[in-house]
């Protein structure tokens, strides 16, 4: 791989950070080798290529963000690809960057969104690396809250109209000047309902279709209308709602990038979405991205990573959380126990689930983006958990239970379930019964937009294996070929 001879300059800044993590150059390269094939990179670095860069030339593409990432791990401190004296690195990966306040959250999730937005095919095929949940979830734990995110119009000023930062701290944007073709945008709180009620939609689509049904409208909203508010002007109160709607929007493209199996594009947004939930002030939010980032984390079989996100999120919030937002914290550390084959782990966060949801009240205040879990959702979950732990006779119990109590709408949720139950009936030795429902399953699979969806009925043809030669296991095979 070849570098841009851009600077001539002996790179100083790298030399002595090579000499403080203690790095030969061959080591620096083994190491910036392996984390690109974190990314799915075929990077062959070596000790010239690190000697070129002492030199003065410039790593091209992704490198100098990767390098930053090798140093930012050895030392135990964030180092940005400007701190080696490299260029400033792709948006792509610095997505996994906790941002160090919120106008450098604004430029790495906008560029995602815009980047994302276009034809990068190869955005949709980075691969995910458990590495990438450590540095993010530590900053969310033990990172203080925003003092400021108002940003407010400042007098025309001679020379260009950039955004700066004064001493104060307080960040301020130009006021419109005249002949400006793109006005500065003045956030209202109707344009925050708006993106309320986008969410919605979206959260909709993708819970009856799948998250690649609208996936890519919902990202080009991102770009054309949340970043011209992000980068407007707004009041203290009206920037934190601001953020918290963008960081909803921002998980929401992750979970669907999630359900079309873009899992390194996914955790991404994950990443920054836990940053603008940070800057809206919404300690809550977090804890539920961290979940959802468990959620991902399950899926992909990091069942211990799965496990430590479900605990930062619970110390995030404290006891003090809504009993409904405690019981889906502790059922997707679950979930993490049931992959690791955890029995009595997995069971006792069972239990404390079902006991925080037990202790929820009607009248209770509870956030929107929690109230989707009720009896069905935990019901699902112990399911899951039951089925992972070769539980089936439980497994198939909870399964029932929540497909009678899930709503319609919950069309994909349904399927995985089906799916579980499926399962559960096979590990019974209920062939008939188990390839009906997993034919069921199948076919509401074709229908979507989900490579979930698909990949759980996958997982059920390879527990059919061994019935392989069996009549219903033939008829599942036919109707799914046809599908």
């Amino acid at each position: 791989m070849t570098d841009r001879p851009q600077q001539r300059n002996p790179n100083r800044q790298l030399a002595a950070l090579i000499a403080e993590a203690g790095f030969s150059n061959a080591g620096l390269a083994r190491r910036v080798d392996q984390l690109g094939l974190e990314h799915g990179l075929d990077l062959r670095y070596d000790k010239t290529s690190v000697t070129r860069w002492l030199r003065g030339q410039q790593p091209r593409g992704t490198t100098p963000a990767l390098i930053a990432e090798v140093f930012s791990r050895r030392l135990g401190r964030r180092l940005s690809a400007q701190d080696l004296g490299l260029d400033a690195c792709g948006p792509v990966y610095a997505g996994l960057e906790f941002a160090a306040s919120p106008a450098e959250a604004v430029d790495i999730v906008s560029g995602l969104w815009r980047k994302d937005s276009g034809s990068h095919a190869e955005l949709r095929k980075i691969a995910f690396t458990p590495a990438g949940l450590v540095v993010p979830s530590r900053d969310w734990l033990i990172g203080r809250a925003d003092e400021r995110v108002a940003r407010a119009a400042e007098e025309p000023a001679a020379g260009p109209s950039a955004a700066r930062v004064p001493a104060q701290g307080r960040a301020t944007v130009p006021r419109q000047r005249q002949g400006d073709q793109n006005p500065v945008h003045k956030v209202t709180a109707g344009d925050i309902a708006a993106l309320r009620s986008v969410g919605e939609l979206f959260r909709t689509l993708d819970h009856a279709y799948g998250g690649g049904h609208a996936r890519q409208a919902l990202v080009r909203y991102l770009e054309h209308e949340a970043e011209p508010m992000l980068r407007g002007t707004y009041n203290e109160a009206t920037g934190r709602r601001l953020f918290a709607a963008v960081a909803d929007l921002t998980r929401l493209a992750g979970w669907t990038s999630y359900d079309i199996a873009a899992h390194g594009l996914a955790q991404r947004y994950f990443v920054q979405a836990l940053r603008l939930a940070q800057a809206a002030g919404d300690r809550a939010y977090g804890s539920y991205v961290l979940v959802t980032m468990g959620r991902q984390a399950v899926y992909l079989g990091h069942g211990r990573e799965a496990v430590q996100l479900a605990r930062v999120a619970q110390q995030g919030v404290g006891s003090g959380a809504p009993p409904v937002v405690q019981a889906l914290m502790h059922a997707v550390e679950a979930r993490g126990h049931g992959v690791l084959g955890e029995v009595r782990a997995c069971t006792a966060s069972l239990a404390r689930a079902e006991r925080a949801l037990e202790a929820a009240r009607p009248g209770d205040e509870v956030p929107y983006w929690a109230r989707y879990f009720d009896e069905a959702q935990l019901a699902d979950e112990f399911g899951h958990c039951h089925r992972d732990l070769q539980q089936y006779r439980a497994a198939a119990q909870h399964a029932e239970r929540s497909l009678q109590l899930r709503a319609p709408g919950y069309a994909r949720s349904r399927l995985f379930c089906r799916v579980v139950l499926a399962s559960a009936r096979l590990g019974l030795g209920e062939l008939d019964q188990a390839c009906a429902l997993g034919a069921e399953a199948a076919a509401q699979a074709a229908e979507m937009r989900s490579t979930r969806a698909v990949e759980y009925v996958r997982d059920f043809e390879r527990r059919l294996e061994p019935y392989r030669e069996a009549a219903p296991a033939r008829a599942f095979r036919e109707r799914v070929a046809a599908l």
